[in-house]
């Protein structure tokens, strides 16, 4: 033996990873005969920057800053890298100030209702091209002339339909319905006819008012607007539900 010394060196080292794009800390363990370029491209898949737009600053396990990883040739551990050193990545790539997330940021496209009108790449060019939707005329031709049919129609319900009348609402997909008429007429709330109802039991939705504006006077939950076309006038006494029973 000629009494030297050997040094054995663990072939890998364990350390901590931070990053400007993320509070958290992660752990993880890379060969010590890596370069500094190989090294930033494992990074990569870690912290999400690429290895192109990242500095690399060194720190010791009591976290005290010791130098910056900059030669990307050299190996890893040719640095003071220890087990539980930390690895604090610098994010150059634009996401840390939010470049690319913070959509306030990002300059709009704007064109003129006239310059699209011209244009021949255009959607509107080829829904007109195609004729489909309102650029169909007999297709919106027919939809205008189906919503007047429907319109006339409900109105003309609503007219045959009086305030205090019994009822009976039948909504497609619902159980059928036993109430009071408490309200015709037009509102607030949506377009066209609607019949406001008293149930006899609490299958409603309201108390006669929504959104604020009252329309009639009833319980909570016994109240409901329906259209006049799904309103049966006549005589529909109250349900009797057996309690006079012994």
């Amino acid at each position: 033996m000629d009494g030297g010394i050997s040094v054995i060196t663990n072939p890998t080292v364990s350390v901590r990873l931070t990053s400007t794009l993320s509070s958290f800390e992660v752990n993880r363990r890379f060969n010590r005969g890596i370069t500094i370029a190989e090294f930033k491209s494992k990074l990569e898949l870690v912290v999400g920057t690429p290895a192109s737009c990242m500095d690399l600053q060194l720190f010791s396990t009591s976290d005290k800053f010791m130098q910056k990883l900059e030669d990307n040739e050299a190996l890893l551990g040719s640095y003071p890298v220890d087990d539980d050193c930390r690895i604090h990545v610098i994010d150059r790539s634009g996401a840390q100030s939010g470049e690319f997330s913070d959509l306030s940021k990002v300059e709009k496209y704007e064109i003129t209702d006239e310059a699209y009108e011209k244009r021949t790449d255009s959607v509107r060019s080829f829904m007109k091209k195609k004729k489909v939707g309102r650029f169909n005329e007999e297709e919106a031709a027919q939809q205008a002339s189906e919503q007047a049919e429907r319109e006339a129609k409900e109105e003309a319900a609503a007219a045959a339909i009086a305030v205090g009348s019994r009822c009976q609402v039948q909504v497609t997909g619902q159980p059928t319905k036993i109430g009071t008429v408490m309200y015709v007429g037009t509102t607030e709330f949506k377009p066209g006819y609607w019949v406001g109802v008293k149930y006899d039991e609490p299958l409603g939705k309201n108390d006669g008012s929504v959104n604020g504006k009252r329309y009639f006077e009833c319980q909570p939950k016994y109240g409901a607007f329906v259209k006049p076309l799904s309103v049966t006038v006549g005589d529909f006494p109250e349900e009797d539900y057996g309690l006079d029973e012994m």
